[in-house]
């Protein structure tokens, strides 16, 4: 699980700064629309690595099955949670969105930064210690 200390480390800067924008652009409801939207991503992300992980422990063979499972209930819950903040016609709507992108886009960059940086050490034929 060496790889989601990139991904998080990224994703709490971002949370920082869109709380920052956040505050600035749509005051109280901007800030904590920005907060909910990396949080729910980050959360998300986080459990279905954990997920994966555990299910690679314990049989290999259940990894597609926990991803596919995982990501449905993901996505499901992030429909529900927009769909019940865009009725409440909430102020932090925007930000929530703004902040679920930038989240998306960070994590997945970071963690493709975390895994060709972990591999690059790796060269064909040369057995590690």
């Amino acid at each position: 699980m060496g790889h989601i200390w990139w991904p998080l480390a990224a994703t709490t800067v971002l949370a920082v700064v869109l709380a920052v924008v956040g505050r600035v652009v749509d005051d109280g409801p901007g800030l904590l629309g920005a907060l909910l939207g990396v949080g729910l991503l980050t959360g998300g992300y986080l459990v279905s690595n954990l997920a994966l992980a555990w299910a690679d422990s314990i049989m290999p063979k259940l990894v597609l099955t926990i991803g596919l499972a995982t990501y449905i209930f993901k996505i499901t819950m992030l429909g529900v949670v927009l769909l019940v903040v865009i009725d409440q016609n909430w102020a932090g709507v925007r930000m929530t969105a703004i902040g679920m992108i930038c989240t998306m886009v960070i994590w997945i960059s970071a963690q493709i930064w975390s895994s060709v940086r972990a591999t690059a050490a790796i060269r064909p034929g040369v057995l590690s210690d």
